[in-house]
């Protein structure tokens, strides 16, 4: 928590990316190293960066594998309990890709847009003002690694056209945009979680954005 009551309030609401899991080991990545982390480090005390993740979590699906995934179900008590934003960091829809799912990149691109416009719905009765997105296109997964990530199957195809779709997305509604998998790749251990470095680079995209 921030006590600045002038501070700038940036909820960053995605998946295992953004709660920290480590490739090697179920385990969460220190707060020094996730890039929620690094970014509130590099704001400084005027923001308030907020750390909304969860391993699995969908854009508005439930898991019939996993409660508590549906990504949908849970922003709107979020905003709700977070409000005022200034602003919303949206990196979701990779565990939309899942096999058991059978999703296209381009219905994946759909749930985000449900998003976007639930967090506007909600935010105009909650605050003056909009809070500006930033809509994150997830980095690719890697299938062809020693260990891929289990329940993945056919999804490196399809994640390579999410950003096209994301784009369009981000031009309609109004947010900006990110192709995070230009800047980074996911790591080797497992095709799906970030290494440290690909955390802090993120922070840095993302700062220089602020």
């Amino acid at each position: 928590m921030n006590t600045n009551p002038e501070a700038i309030r940036i909820l960053c609401y995605g998946d295992s990316n953004t709660w920290g899991a480590s490739p090697r080991e179920d385990v969460r990545y220190p707060v020094n190293i996730r890039w929620t982390g690094v970014l509130q480090k590099k704001l400084g005390n005027g923001y308030e960066v907020i750390e909304e993740g969860l391993n699995g979590r969908t854009t508005i699906l439930d898991d019939p594998q996993r409660d508590g995934r549906n990504g949908k179900t849970y922003l709107y008590p979020c905003l709700k309990s977070h409000c005022p934003l200034d602003l919303i960091i949206l990196m979701l829809g990779t565990n939309d890709l899942k096999e058991r799912f059978n999703l296209s990149a381009e219905e994946v691109s759909k749930n985000i847009e449900n998003l976007i416009l639930l967090i506007k719905e909600t935010s105009l009765g909650e605050q003056t003002s909009l809070p500006k997105i930033i809509l994150i296109s997830p980095a690719l997964v890697n299938e062809h690694v020693d260990n891929p990530t289990e329940g993945f199957s056919g999804a490196e195809a399809k994640s390579k056209l999410l950003a096209k779709f994301y784009q369009a997305v981000a031009i309609k509604e109004g947010c900006e945009f990110v192709d995070i998998s230009q800047y980074i790749e996911p790591s080797n251990a497992d095709g799906l979680h970030f290494e440290e470095e690909a955390h802090a680079k993120i922070a840095e995209i993302l700062s220089g954005m602020l």
